[in-house]
């Protein structure tokens, strides 16, 4: 094979294992993001089942770490598939050096034998004495020159491509060691799987005995979600209003005489100030990247219409995102801004908005708030504590993103778990 093309060859492999390796390290830190969020579901559970309030929550994180498990056990396969190609480049790699080296050796021997069989000074002499001019003398010793040069390289040569075989025979030994491992805990992830949807399944028939109450409990709860949307819907339109009256009155005192004051409010599209302006941008900027309102927990009932988990025949309406945490946990904001509304939904419910120019983002379901309206808030910052239903033990808050008066969908605009 041409110098270049066995050079080419060489460079795409190696970029093909360096490319591999960084994709082998993001799947091991996202395995152990997953291992640790197992271990906050259980904590969860555990917390759940001792207190033995609701069987429902204890259903929705059961079926989570479920989730997360399934996530693991393709996580651990994709592993297992790119170290499994990563050998198959390595030992490609293996038998070409063991070719080269045959190849190199067999070269050597015969050049060694050839050496030994001229190996006297006398002949050596004679090869260059018996020239037929000064010239030819001259090219015979510079071919014995090379020739001696051209023996010991091919010697380093042997000894280099002798240490690669040895280190690539070693990584593959390594490799082997690794994917061995990987499928005994592939295997292992699915046996404890089988398991959780076994206990899910009689979680599922136990919860089945009673379905009307349950049923009720979810028409009742859909009744109490819209009338808190409709207070907030109205609470984020007087905002509005009031924001673009400020506005309104501050144009007219600049410029005396307008209409500005006389002028029709609006109370479902904010005007921007040129601050709110690069706020909302920054924000935009941001989706995809937010933080999450808890520093742990899951998403137990996702955006828009949709099937109860539990019974399909029922559909729940949700204008935001309920994600399930752990009892004691901070609400923080998702991003900078400035507090807009803390509204107290009942004596044990209160909620925060904070407005992010003409984004608002609503934090729902808190026992305790830390802010005040009118505060500047940062990225991160604790507004609260999320409340602990005292009749079914759940810790859950309901997160909101809105631009002016329209419903987004929060799981679009947080960072992915």
């Amino acid at each position: 094979m041409p110098k270049f093309l066995l050079s080419l060859v060489l460079i795409c492999a190696t970029t093909l294992v360096w490319a591999q390796d960084s994709q082998q390290e993001k799947l091991e830190q996202r395995k152990a993001q997953i291992q640790q969020e197992i271990r906050d579901n259980e904590k969860m559970l555990q917390s759940v089942r001792k207190r033995e309030k609701s069987a429902v929550n204890e259903y929705l994180i059961q079926a989570n770490k479920i989730k997360l498990k399934e996530k693991l056990i393709n996580t651990t396969a994709k592993q297992e598939r790119l170290l499994s190609n990563d050998m198959y480049i390595n030992q490609v790699q293996v038998n070409k050096l063991k070719k080269e080296l045959k190849v190199l050796k067999e070269d050597y021997a015969e050049m060694i034998l050839k050496s030994y069989k001229s190996r006297s000074e006398q002949s050596r002499a004679m090869f260059i004495l018996s020239s037929e001019s000064f010239l030819q003398a001259y090219k015979r010793a510079q071919y014995l020159k090379q020739y001696t040069n051209y023996r010991k390289n091919q010697g380093l040569e042997i000894q280099s491509k002798t240490t690669q075989l040895l280190d690539f025979n070693a990584k593959l030994d390594g490799q082997r060691q690794v994917k061995k491992k990987i499928i005994v805990e592939n295997q292992k992830e699915k046996v404890t799987l089988e398991v959780e949807k076994k206990e899910q399944q009689k979680l599922v028939n136990e919860l089945k005995k009673d379905k009307n109450k349950i049923a009720a409990d979810i028409r009742s709860k859909q009744s109490e979600s819209k009338r808190i949307d409709k207070q907030i819907d109205r609470l984020i339109r007087e905002a509005i209003a009031e924001a673009n009256r400020k506005a309104a009155a501050e144009r007219a005192k600049a410029n005396p005489g307008s209409n500005e004051t006389k002028a029709p409010v609006s109370s479902s599209k904010i005007a921007l100030t040129p601050e709110d302006k690069i706020l909302a941008a920054d924000f935009k900027a941001n989706r995809g990247r937010l933080p999450w309102p808890v520093e742990k927990g899951f998403i137990s009932l996702g955006y828009g219409d949709q099937p109860h988990p539990l019974h399909p025949s029922l559909t729940v309406h949700n204008s935001g995102v309920e994600i399930t945490t752990e009892e004691g946990a901070n609400a923080r904001a998702v991003f900078e801004g400035e507090v807009s509304k803390v509204i107290v939904l009942s004596p044990v419910n209160k909620a925060v908005v904070i407005q992010h120019g003409d984004f608002f983002t609503v934090y729902q379901n808190l026992s305790s708030v830390s802010v005040s309206q009118g505060d500047k808030v940062n990225i991160k910052q604790s507004i609260g504590k999320v409340r602990t239903s005292g009749d079914t033990g759940k810790t859950i808050i309901k997160f909101l993103i809105l631009q002016n008066t329209s419903n987004n969908n929060p799981e679009g605009w947080l960072q992915s778990r």
